[in-house]
């Protein structure tokens, strides 16, 4: 599942300098997250960069949008092909 931003945000920016998939962006008043473009950090860190940088503790699992690790996998391989 990717990972939701909720309104506890601080817009301090910590998350989105960390994100490898560039899938944060700032919002009004608080950032928010992708969903097409977040892996979770899967094939690249052991966590998830965002919520390992997060100050306060607002990044969460999004329970709406559930997907298993080959999901996210694949995501992330996807969102390489594009860069290249």
């Amino acid at each position: 599942m990717a990972l939701l931003i909720n309104d506890e945000c601080i817009a301090c920016d910590a998350c989105r300098e960390e994100c490898p998939t560039e899938a944060i962006e700032e919002g009004d008043p608080i950032y928010f997250i992708d969903s097409d473009r977040c892996t979770e950090c899967v094939e690249i860190y052991d966590e998830p960069a965002c919520i390992a940088a997060c100050p306060v503790d607002c990044i969460v699992l999004d329970k709406d949008n559930i997907e298993s690790i080959t999901e996210l996998q694949f995501k992330y391989k996807q969102i390489l092909a594009e860069e290249e």
